[in-house]
């Protein structure tokens, strides 16, 4: 159902506690023409409320004349402040940043945190938002699983569908996000819920199968056939399976870049508010899928960059894919076993 504006601006108040922001500071809302306006009112008056200095900057669309959806993540190429010095300036000078656009795996965002400026990002449809604000509870269980990825030198993946997995670990640090931003330069989203980390350079190996049920994102589709991905030195060599993975072959073809088939990140969902099913409730453009991203005890792993940890490599195409009842191990021990959970969830 809808929500009311003072449900969401209750809410925006909630994450804005979470992430520390006081009266004084700067927030600067960043907007473009697809920016939700209820969720637009909302942070405005949440944030003046709270005494922040608010500004909004509104930046025109970009590669609509490459992408092949009108998914923010369809495409990360370049974006609205590729080259606009003046808009970067202008978010460096703030305290947070609360991004309605969706700036993301862009050089621009990462030179913006290193400055100490934060950035939340929140997209997703109103009643989203409202169902979904996190808690300090999501944090402590969210890090409890980083840390646990930290100490770890291997992560498996094994399921009944026939993934059998090994991603060697320790090159690149985990990341948390829980879904608000407590400290100078963290990113988040909110919606959010999960532990990730990515894994060592070109050293991912077995095979991955996207079983029926799965989920493939930005397509927002379920599958309703298997996909099987053979994974060789850190890249998927073989896409196989039936029209679905015609579709998925097809669609990382256009982008023509060898890089687009690397692992990307990988980790498991750890928000009980985010459900598998919730996708099928939607219309594709009125959501980028966060449910199906962070819903506790999937499997999620990506194709495509890892700069967002601090690796090198960029490509213009990335693809989500939650699985769901597969076990997850870390150095032999299960962290997520077909599906469950076994940290004994958030009270």
């Amino acid at each position: 159902m809808p929500v009311s504006d003072y449900q969401l601006i209750s809410a925006w108040q909630q994450v804005l506690k979470l992430s520390n922001l006081e009266a004084g500071q700067t927030v600067t809302i960043l907007t473009s023409s697809a920016t939700n306006q209820q969720t637009l009112l909302a942070a405005t008056v949440a944030s003046q409320s709270m005494g922040a200095v608010v500004n909004r900057l509104d930046l025109p669309p970009v590669n609509a004349e490459k992408a092949l959806s009108r998914d923010p993540l369809a495409y990360l190429g370049t974006t609205p402040l590729t080259g606009n010095k003046a808009a970067i300036a202008a978010l460096k000078e703030s305290d947070l940043v609360l991004d309605l656009m969706t700036l993301l795996f862009s050089p621009e965002q990462i030179d913006i945190l290193k400055g100490g400026t934060k950035i939340l990002l929140a997209v997703e449809p109103p009643e989203i938002l409202v169902r979904t604000v996190p808690t300090e509870a999501d944090r402590t269980r969210v890090k409890a699983a980083a840390a646990r990825i930290a100490a770890a030198r291997e992560m498996t993946v094994v399921s009944e569908a026939g993934t059998d997995l090994r991603c060697p670990l320790g090159e690149f640090h985990p990341i948390s996000e829980y879904g608000f931003v407590d400290e100078p330069g963290r990113w988040d989203h909110w919606p959010s819920g999960f532990a990730l980390t990515f894994p060592n350079e070109g050293q991912a190996s077995g095979r991955i199968v996207i079983d029926k049920g799965d989920i493939l994102l930005p397509q927002k589709m379920y599958c309703s056939s298997q996909i099987i991905l053979t994974v060789e030195n850190g890249y998927a060599t073989k896409i196989e399976g039936g029209i679905d993975a015609d579709l998925l072959n097809e669609y990382m073809a256009s982008f023509n870049d060898p890089e687009g088939y690397a692992i990307s990140h990988i980790g498991w969902g750890l928000q009980p508010r985010c459900h598998w099913s919730t996708l099928g409730l939607y219309d594709r453009e009125q959501t980028i899928g966060m449910d199906a991203r962070a819903f506790e005890g999937n499997f999620l792993f990506s194709l495509g960059p890892n700069n967002e940890a601090g690796g090198k490599r960029t490509t213009a195409c990335h693809i989500d894919i939650p699985l769901r009842h597969c076990t997850v191990r870390l150095d032999g021990e299960d962290m997520v076993r077909n599906g469950k959970v076994l940290d004994g969830g958030v009270k």
